[in-house]
């Protein structure tokens, strides 16, 4: 248990309706009455926000969360193999349990998933990944002038808006929480 006082951004609760992680919070001390606690809340597994208000001081209980590394092997049918890397155990999550970072799954990456009572929650990406160019139309002489963007599809399918000068075949990083172009390897 921890006191609302301490809370903090990113820091996950296990609360009566679920686990929540912490959005953004704020202490109130009014002028009259009790100093409170208003907090913004996400629903871990909805992704639902809420606003709730805690008495200073209240105690709240702490979800104790575990944090696997693990491998990214293949996809199955509609289900994706991961393999933890310590026990070597394989685990087959579905695009709902990884969410919008299966654009970017590329065999052998390395995700850390996320676990609450050996129930999986989620599923984080590393920052950036490098990932090839299959598909982007050829660059025309004199468009270059503005610094523009063009789209192209990565070998995992993931679109992306890279400027004029990349080409089929290039190895690009992209950015899996923008899904932005960074550089060309």
């Amino acid at each position: 248990m921890i006191s609302v006082n301490d809370l903090k951004n990113g820091l996950t609760l296990d609360l009566d309706n679920g686990l929540w992680t912490v959005v953004e919070f704020l202490h109130v001390k009014p002028g009259k009455g009790a100093a409170f606690v208003r907090t913004k809340l996400k629903n871990v597994e909805s992704g639902n926000v809420i606003e709730k208000t805690f008495r200073a001081g209240e105690k709240v209980a702490k979800a104790m969360l575990d944090r696997r590394e693990m491998q990214y092997l293949y996809k199955e049918g509609k289900e994706y193999v991961m393999m933890d890397n310590e026990s070597y155990e394989q685990v087959q999550l579905t695009e709902a349990q990884i969410g919008d970072g299966v654009k970017y799954l590329k065999e052998n990456l390395i995700v850390q998933v996320l676990m609450h009572d050996s129930r999986i929650l989620g599923v984080d990406l590393p920052a950036h990944v490098e990932l090839e160019v299959i598909d982007t139309p050829p660059a025309e002489k004199g468009n270059t002038a503005q610094g523009g963007t063009k789209p192209a599809k990565t070998e995992t399918g993931a679109v992306v808006n890279v400027p004029f000068f990349v080409n089929n075949g290039d190895i690009i990083r992209v950015d899996t929480r923008t899904n932005e172009y960074l550089d060309r390897c």
